[in-house]
């Protein structure tokens, strides 16, 4: 599993039960400088989530720099003109609380969970970082080896890794998301702390940028507080983003991959619509996709997990994962397994596009579609307590051109969808000649080897 995987599950695990909570109560003003301000109270805590977005991740960067977007955000801990390197970590552990940041394909995000008196803290070092961040070349060149090692550790190391970056590279031929967040190794080698800078002057700008508040707090004090910490930061002109729409793929497109592995493993999809900007354009068939996941993968129940792994024994295991947000207009449909021991990942993929077969000739069952609801239902009993989550939702919706409020009819639109309308879906965009395929040949692995990677803690 690579970067953008493990942020597609993080921000999925937060959102879909979410989804479900009508109740969401968010209040907002905008900044002098263009800088939104939302903030939902939850007072059965005495907790804080401070989150900063900035509209701005890998979707922005250009050929040659990838991977700057997911640098940057690892050198806003390494000080401003008044702070030193790594400072801020200490004072947010000072004060008792968590701290850290992603970066997405659609955004960047930094955010605090704190004691509720200690925001303005959080206020205070996103407001300098926002303005003042310092970027030398001895911290820069730091720096960059860490994030060469991440990235050995989330792809280099992994070949289902790989095998998902070499996916999107094929599936997102033109399309920004077809570049990796943490960036090909040759970029990141001949990166300098310059490209740095000059994304930071690009895209970190009050008015590229969501401050999302939620907990135990007093709306109108934290408005106050926001205006007094971020109103008078200049804001500059943003570029304008001009739309980035892959080709239509007209043919197959396959690639096997060759890494040390005790098994193989396939990963197929298609392009897919993701839902429109307004929340409307492609409702229908993107909730149709978003139901047909349910239907296909996620429980003990669903039909991969029983049709070819339980009943029949043809995969250890398979899945299927679909995102209907997007900023940069593109999504896929994907699905993916290892086969057993007799089955060969031709066969695998026999059998997936077979179950997909039954679905058009056959439809779901209405007991299906309602363990998808029932699914989506329960699952808002286990997160929607959570104040991270609920200040995630809001960010990355607000971040990627959505509003908020199109949660308030999220499980309406998941209960409306039929079984005709799963069909039709598959029969429209599930089609060989807008297939991709890629397979991993498992190499013989080498008992002495040592990862060359590991993980990181700002």
């Amino acid at each position: 599993m690579n970067y953008t995987k493990i942020i597609k599950i993080l921000i999925f695990l937060c959102l879909l039960p979410l989804f479900a909570n009508a109740e969401v109560n968010v209040q907002e003003i905008t900044l002098k400088n263009g800088m939104r301000v939302l903030v939902k109270e939850d007072h059965r805590s005495p907790v804080v989530v401070s989150m900063v977005w900035y509209r701005a991740g890998s979707l922005d960067e250009v050929n040659g720099k990838t991977g700057v977007a997911h640098l940057l955000e690892h050198m806003m801990f390494k000080g401003t003109k008044t702070t030193k390197p790594g400072e801020y970590s200490e004072i947010v552990a000072a004060a008792g609380g968590r701290e850290n940041a992603f970066t997405g394909a659609d955004y960047t995000a930094y955010f605090q969970r704190l004691e509720k008196s200690k925001l303005p803290i959080s206020m205070k070092m996103e407001s300098d970082r926002m303005q003042n961040l310092v970027v030398t070349e001895e911290e820069f060149k730091k720096e960059i080896q860490v994030v060469m090692e991440e990235r050995r550790w989330r792809t280099d190391d992994k070949p289902k890794a790989q095998v998902n970056e070499l996916f999107n590279s094929l599936i997102f031929r033109a399309h920004p998301y077809g570049r990796p967040i943490v960036g090909w190794m040759s970029d990141l080698e001949n990166m300098t702390h310059e490209d740095a800078l000059e994304w930071y002057k690009k895209w970190y700008s009050p008015n590229n940028a969501i401050l999302v508040i939620g907990g135990d707090v007093d709306t109108q004090e934290v408005f106050a507080e926001a205006k007094k910490y971020f109103a008078d930061i200049p804001a500059f002109e943003i570029d304008k983003r001009k739309p980035q729409i892959e080709p239509k793929q007209n043919g197959s497109r396959r690639a096997v991959l060759k890494a040390p592995s005790k098994l193989p493993y396939l990963q197929m999809g298609y392009p897919a619509p993701s839902l429109g900007k307004d929340g409307q354009e492609n409702k229908k068939e993107a909730f149709a996709l978003e139901v047909l996941v349910g239907v296909l993968s996620g429980t003990s129940s669903s039909r991969l997990n029983q049709n070819l792994v339980r009943n029949t024994s043809r995969a250890i295991s398979v899945g299927a994962g679909y995102s209907m947000l997007s900023r940069g207009g593109q999504s896929s449909f994907e699905m993916y397994g290892t086969p057993s021991e007799k089955v060969s990942v031709v066969e695998l993929e026999k059998y997936l596009k077979l179950e997909l077969k039954k679905i058009v000739d056959n439809g779901v069952t209405d007991a299906e579609l309602n363990r998808v609801i029932t699914s989506v239902i329960a699952g808002e009993v286990y997160q929607k307590d959570s104040v991270f989550g609920a200040v995630m939702q809001i960010g990355q919706l607000e971040t990627m051109g959505y509003s908020h409020k199109i949660v308030d009819d999220y499980i309406d639109n998941i209960k409306q969808v039929t079984s005709q309308d799963i069909q039709e879906v598959v029969k429209k965009y599930f089609h060989d000649d807008a297939l991709t395929i890629v397979t991993l040949d498992p190499q013989p692995l080498d008992k002495n080897k040592v990862a060359k990677g590991k993980p990181h803690a700002h």
